[in-house]
């Protein structure tokens, strides 16, 4: 089901963001929609396992590890990595999640739903 203006204007409304899947490529999508989100005024954290710092900012392994419970993470992994990371999100408190295109799945957007997560998906952040 595609996300209602008022579900994409709530998440949006988030000033707190976490971007899972940050690349210390600035070529790749992890990082261009961390900078497009940063530019746009949210405080983004950034998140990959792989890294410590990309390009001078602070990168963290998980959102479990984040100072403070972001009000929405974007998901930019492959589908098999968004819907094994579900329930850890759940169980960090987040409340929603968006899938950008490529990290969506039937089974990531089912497993998101099942641990009772809001999500969006079928859309980019950016265009929003």
């Amino acid at each position: 089901m595609a996300a209602t203006p008022q579900q994409i204007d709530d998440f949006l409304a988030q000033t707190h963001v976490a971007v899972v899947g940050v690349s210390t490529d600035q070529s790749k999508f992890g990082w261009i929609v961390y900078q497009n989100l940063k530019r746009r005024g949210y405080q983004v954290f950034a998140v990959n396992p792989r890294y410590t710092e990309c390009h001078g900012e602070r990168c963290y392994p998980s959102v479990a590890d984040l100072p403070i419970v972001p009000g929405l993470v974007v998901l930019v992994v492959p589908p098999a990595v968004s819907e094994r990371l579900m329930p850890e999100l759940a169980a960090a408190g987040v409340k929603r999640v968006w899938l950008q295109p490529g990290a969506e799945s039937p089974a990531a957007i089912a497993a998101a739903e099942a641990a009772g997560l809001q999500v969006i998906h079928s859309a980019c952040i950016m265009m929003a």
